[in-house]
């Protein structure tokens, strides 16, 4: 009953999961037909959808051309976090490969066949991905081979240091996440959909990577701890336990809590920066393609914040809300609200005790400033106590049939990832 009970608390989401299985999907990411693609781009389509089902949808819902570029650089970047997560290579085997990663996309046979990861193809059938990535445009090449060669740099520089201070943590991020942001920028330029300025504001597109790889981190503490994973700074959470794993102990939960809405805080400083950024961009793909995965963000955040689940289990937006947010999210004002409406959430939250308290607030009204430009925002969505009443109606009526139906939207839904 307790799934019966979330849809009796949120009858839109009734609605909106219902429209979005009925062809609502369509228009934010319409499917792609692969038949007319040569044999090396369908079998590099195939291990995106089989490597990434979040990333592979809104992949193959851009324009023209740029679908094809993102859709390799994915690829490139999926086989070199392979080799950095492959913990069966030694240290002196795998920094050269991190260092000279780049360098194979150009050697038509590279490849490599002792991995025990489970994206391990992408390794194993690198010189189709390399061959497909050749037959790209020369500037899309450049750009490429520059993030995966910066990126490879990046992570055997982490590979035997824990992120220690606050720059650290934003330099971590910048390397797995920030680098994919800002190649995206300029693949988005040199395609021509985007403005010359997209590609060429590195800091704007390296907070869109951090803002989301900041999130992932907050939200997985304990699915990182259980996998002897740490990615939380030092610098903040020593000032709150002797060991990170204390954090999940119960007699620290309020300490641990605290630590939580610090690294918020701290993720919370680049929305401002997400927000110029999608202001920037007209192409409708473009822009569906970046604001869905912010939005989403967002959203996970004011589910953390202040929320001792982080530390018991797994937090998640619900299902209904993530079709929400998909749907919602197709113009700068849209996400505006959506940004304005979590971070209201977050305000309502906080508590006076708490030793952040200050500095949320000071980022909350930075950012209501952006988001509220015109004076106070109505809500998005309006539903009469007729409409509620028949939702609610639906719900008890047909709860088993939405649990399913909310299992298959899970192929649509993108979902975080590292």
């Amino acid at each position: 009953m307790e799934l019966l009970r979330k849809w009796l608390g949120h009858p839109e989401d009734i609605y909106n999961l219902l429209r979005f299985k009925m062809g609502g999907y369509r228009a934010v990411m319409p499917r792609m037909d692969t038949d007319s693609l040569g044999c090396g781009l369908r079998t590099c389509y195939r291990y995106l959808n089989q490597t990434s089902r979040s990333f592979a949808a809104v992949i193959q819902a851009l324009d023209g051309e740029l679908r094809h570029a993102v859709c390799i650089f994915y690829l490139v970047l999926r086989a070199l976090d392979t080799v950095e997560d492959d913990m069966s290579i030694p240290l002196d085997v795998k920094v050269p490969m991190l260092h000279e990663f780049h360098s194979h996309l150009y050697q038509p046979d590279w490849k490599y066949t002792e991995s025990k990861e489970k994206d391990r193809q992408v390794l194993e059938d690198f010189p189709t991905i390399s061959m497909e990535f050749r037959n790209l445009s020369k500037v899309y090449q450049d750009v490429i081979s520059d993030i995966c060669h910066k990126m490879g740099v990046g992570m055997a520089e982490f590979l035997e240091k824990k992120v220690d201070s606050q720059r650290e943590w934003d330099k971590y991020c910048h390397y797995v996440a920030g680098l994919v942001g800002i190649g995206l920028s300029r693949l988005f330029s040199a395609s021509e959909l985007e403005d010359s300025i997209v590609g060429q504001d590195t800091d704007l597109a390296n907070s869109m990577g951090l803002f989301l790889q900041k999130t992932n981190i907050i939200r997985d503490y304990l699915e990182d701890q259980l996998a002897g994973r740490e990615f939380w700074p030092r610098e903040v959470w020593s000032r709150y336990a002797k060991k990170l794993s204390d954090l999940a102990k119960p007699e620290n939960i309020d300490v641990a809590v605290k630590c939580l809405n610090e690294l918020i805080t701290n993720a919370l400083h680049h929305v401002p920066d997400v927000l110029t950024y999608l202001s920037r961009l007209k192409n409708q793909s473009v822009f569906n393609f970046c604001a869905i995965p912010q939005v989403m963000a967002i959203a996970t955040l004011a589910a953390c914040y202040n929320n001792q689940q982080v530390f018991r289990g797994v937090v998640k937006i619900r299902k209904g809300q993530a079709v929400t947010l998909m749907m919602d999210a197709t113009n700068i004002q849209a996400v505006k609200a959506i940004v304005y409406q979590y971070v209201e959430e977050i305000y309502q939250k906080i508590p006076s005790t708490d030793p952040s308290s200050n500095k949320t607030q000071q980022v909350i009204a930075s950012i209501r400033a952006m988001s509220l430009p015109g004076g106070p925002m109505a809500s998005r969505h309006h539903y009469s106590p007729i409409y509620l009443s028949c939702a609610m109606l639906l719900a008890a009526l047909s709860w088993q049939y939405l649990s399913t139906l909310s299992k298959a939207t899970e192929e649509y839904v993108p979902a975080g990832e590292n």
